[in-house]
């Protein structure tokens, strides 16, 4: 068994490591408020540490899964960084959803120190994390690629390699534009539904089995009928990841009007005090 560090114990840290500690690994956790690190220790086993760095010391691979730019830099580049301990010839693997630019500024870092480094995000939620399924979307070399698949098995149903440094963050950019589009459209379809008096029951049997069904559909027009927004990925959350999409496009020249519409549209329900209910809460701006 490999000997471990997680940084980051939030919603979907804390599941990811806890599969990597049923795994039997030597697990040592690292959370900036300490007493979550305490609480998963009594609950799970392994270690905490008071640092990242600490953390990292003698690991054969270090997971993150932090909040933003400024989040991972700390704890990878920072004063009491893990890049400053790690061994060479470690991995290290980042499943936070952050910049392209960050990815690829600690792929160059990480190669610097003798480090092989991923970056990959996920798609699931937290259900995908707590079940063990989540979809990984990996940039990076094909050799820090391989070294992180048997480990990321522990909780990830697919994981794929889209290619050098900062690529997986791109790929995860694609992910949550193509969800904001198809949730406007349920949004816009369920409140239309709700207009011409049909019954929604018959009418999701009708669609979902057809062109225009989607996860979405499928998970969420029931819950989003009844006004039910508490399953998993926040809007505020969204927010930010749409606007790293639309970081990215306007250094690569691509052109994303809707999603920038949808992320204006999330501005209003985060107004409306729906910063933490889940993306679907995206129908709330729209009148019954």
């Amino acid at each position: 068994m490999a000997k471990l560090a997680y940084l980051g114990l939030g919603v979907m840290g804390a599941p990811m490591a806890r599969h990597l500690a049923a795994e039997g690994h030597d697990l040592t956790v690292y959370n900036r408020s300490a007493a979550k690190a305490e609480a998963w220790v009594a609950a799970h086993g392994g270690r905490m540490a008071a640092s990242a760095a600490e953390a990292a010391e003698g690991a054969d691979a270090v997971f993150s899964c932090v909040g933003t730019d400024d989040d991972l830099a700390e704890v990878t580049l920072g004063p009491k960084g893990a890049f400053r301990a790690m061994k060479a010839g470690a991995l290290f693997v980042d499943h936070t959803t952050v910049s392209a630019r960050i990815a690829r500024q600690l792929g160059v870092e990480g190669k610097d120190h003798g480090l092989l480094v991923l970056d990959a995000p996920v798609s699931g939620g937290q259900a995908g994390a707590e079940n063990g399924t989540l979809a990984i979307m990996c940039g990076g070399s094909r050799a820090a690629f391989e070294a992180a698949q048997p480990l990321m098995q522990a909780y990830a149903s697919r994981m794929v390699h889209i290619g050098k440094s900062g690529a997986g963050q791109t790929a995860k950019m694609v992910n949550q534009i193509a969800i904001a589009g198809v949730v406007q459209g349920l949004s816009e379809a369920l409140r239309f539904a709700q207009a011409a008096d049909l019954d929604l029951d018959r009418t999701f049997e009708a669609v979902s089995g057809g062109a225009a069904s989607s996860w979405q559909m499928v998970n969420r027009w029931g819950t989003m009928a009844k006004d039910e927004f508490d399953f998993g990925f926040a809007v505020d959350w969204m927010r930010k990841d749409l606007g790293l999409a639309l970081e990215e496009a306007r250094a690569n020249g691509a052109t994303l009007p809707v999603a920038a519409l949808v992320d204006q549209f999330y501005a209003e329900v985060q107004t409306m005090g729906g910063g933490r209910q889940d993306t679907s809460s995206l129908v709330r701006r729209l009148p019954r």
